[in-house]
């Protein structure tokens, strides 16, 4: 059925098509979808798809569907038939994933505990908490949660920092939420915030509630984003917000951690003067895994 599919390959200087099959490397697909805030401005979302080697495919994430690409997806997964699993990697990516679920109700479901305390429709096979879940497509799919809060962020309206890494090892992909944030041409608004052509960020609450308000959090950030890229040697990288980045993805996003330092230094001697006991607020669940992802 796949080579029924007609799907787009992207270059370094396009604009990418919302609702849209993109090759982005062997066997993995990407797809821009719209998200406005206020209604008015678009950071867009994503989805991905991946073919593993028995021909089965898994969803990260999930955009609104028109009927054009629902009609891709049905010719690359056989009408749904092949897709083995429907996974959101961050807490509040959530409002295309009823919609999915009617279309596509036979394949497994898996999420953050957020998605499962919420979408209680869905009939979820597990959560992105569980080593084992996160464990079931290795080694061609890999997927890890950063030294921050996962099971309930706090505040929900601002603190969208965290969300899954996944990494694709035949097409040397990272899939990965709002946690990096790329863009290659911005428009007016971002540029008014200091934003360049093809600028690589951490999510903005990294400097407010995206780590934990402790003066060693930031460092155990930075060690978990050390130990990934030693151990993934990607070459793109597909952002929810705005683009994706194809080719030489590994090296901006070296350059974007070791250009935080001094952004750590800040958040750590903020968080020690407001927080001298380096105390974890109540309600939180620190997954912290910083030397290795082990997971038994």
């Amino acid at each position: 059925m796949a080579s029924a599919v007609s799907v787009q390959t992207p270059n370094a200087a396009q604009n990418f098509e919302k609702n849209e099959l993109y090759s982005i490397g062997p066997n993995f697909w990407n797809i821009r979808g719209r998200f406005k805030i206020l209604k008015l401005f678009d950071i867009g979302t994503q989805m991905s798809i991946i073919r593993l080697r028995n021909g089965k495919f898994i969803i990260l994430d999930t955009v609104e569907m028109n009927d054009h690409l629902r009609q891709q997806i049905d010719h690359l997964t056989n009408y749904g038939k092949n897709i083995k699993a429907v996974i959101g990697t961050h807490p509040f990516h959530t409002v295309s994933f009823p919609a999915f679920y009617q279309a596509y109700p036979n394949a497994a479901y898996y999420g953050t505990p957020r998605h499962l305390r919420r979408l209680t429709e869905i009939p979820w096979r597990g959560d992105l908490t569980d080593c084992n879940v996160r464990k079931k497509w290795e080694p061609e799919v890999e997927m890890r949660i950063p030294a921050a809060e996962f099971v309930n962020p706090q505040p929900e309206s601002s603190n969208h920092f965290i969300s899954v890494f996944v990494y694709h090892r035949a097409s040397r992909t990272l899939h990965v939420d709002d946690t990096i944030m790329y863009t290659e041409k911005p428009g007016f608004l971002l540029k008014l915030f200091g934003y360049n052509n093809g600028v690589m960020a951490f999510h903005p609450s990294i400097k407010s509630s995206g780590l934990y308000p402790t003066s060693y959090a930031p460092y155990l950030f930075r060690d978990w984003m050390r130990k990934m890229l030693h151990d993934w040697h990607f070459e793109n990288i597909c952002c929810a917000h705005l683009d994706l980045k194809m080719g030489e993805a590994y090296a901006d996003v070296t350059t974007l951690l070791n250009n935080a330092e001094p952004l750590f230094a800040k958040i750590s001697e903020k968080n020690r003067r407001k927080n001298p006991g380096d105390e974890i607020p109540f309600g939180n669940y620190p997954n912290i895994n910083v030397s290795d992802d082990e997971c038994g």
